[in-house]
């Protein structure tokens, strides 16, 4: 197998590959004397004495590739710049180019502007915000939830539905008819 080492490369398991093993042996031995020691991890060449350490981040993905694999998944690496275009940007949070230049200039994702128009974002200033963004989203869910009576009659808890579903419905058409007149 050769290394693409700047390309996006998928790699799907094949049925002879037993991840499994190597999985299970790493999850082994996360806390295997029942303490939470300085975890080290090595990568071992064909010589004996031959390894090198490899750093916990070179690890966490190492085992997400692995849990992947055993599970029957495909993988894909996809090398990143440390700089983003508003493009890449907007790639890698799945929205619109035009949607992540609204949040540079609302300021709520910092950026570099080397440039007249060219804007430049940190892919660790990215990655901050789809944290904020899903948190904030759970959040959302979390406050807006209500608890159901499992005991409650199912006819009931539909017309409730059903009653809550026409008022949303009546609130976007009553937006839409401000937004056009």
């Amino acid at each position: 197998m050769t290394v693409q080492p700047l390309d996006q490369q998928t790699y799907t398991p094949s049925p002879q590959e037993t991840v499994a093993d190597v999985l299970s042996f790493i999850k082994a031995h996360e806390d295997a004397r029942g303490v939470a020691p300085e975890p080290r991890y090595f990568l071992a060449g064909p010589s004996e004495g031959d390894q090198v350490e490899l750093p916990a981040t070179v690890h966490r993905v190492l085992l997400q590739v692995l849990e992947a694999m055993n599970a029957g998944k495909s993988v894909t690496v996809a090398p990143q710049n440390q700089l983003l275009t508003t493009q890449q940007a907007a790639d890698l949070l799945g929205v619109s180019r035009p949607t992540v230049v609204k949040l540079i200039d609302a300021g709520e994702l910092p950026a570099e502007t080397p440039g007249a128009k060219r804007r430049m974002i940190k892919l660790d200033d990215v990655v901050a915000y789809k944290e904020r963004r899903r948190e904030a989203q759970l959040r959302a869910i979390f406050e807006t939830s209500d608890d159901y009576d499992l005991d409650e009659d199912p006819a009931t808890t539909s017309e409730d539905l059903q009653r809550i579903r026409a008022e949303v419905a009546a609130r976007r058409r009553a937006r839409r008819e401000h937004a056009t007149s």
